[in-house]
């Protein structure tokens, strides 16, 4: 349960950065292909101190912990850039 609230907290963060670069930025689809970098990168970061948090802290074994990691990161990545690619 927990990494379905983190998976559709990434996507929410990507639509509010979206959002936000749609009204805020360049006018044409720069702003949202900078958005979406930022989001990808940040997200990246997000996953990985996650990733620690669940080591060290939680107690769970990298093996354990590293196929989640990938999940919480691939799905709200993919997302973004698929979304990116076909509609914006």
């Amino acid at each position: 349960m927990r990494t379905l609230i983190i998976i559709f907290g990434g996507l929410a963060l990507w639509g509010v950065g979206v959002g936000l670069a749609r009204r805020f930025g360049k006018p044409g689809g720069s702003a949202v292909s900078d958005a979406t970098l930022a989001f990808v990168t940040f997200w990246l970061l997000a996953t990985a101190t996650n990733l620690w948090v669940g080591v060290a802290k939680a107690g769970y074994s990298v093996r354990d912990e590293l196929p989640i990691a990938a999940l919480i990161f691939a799905v709200p990545m993919a997302v973004a850039l698929i979304a990116k690619w076909k509609f914006l």
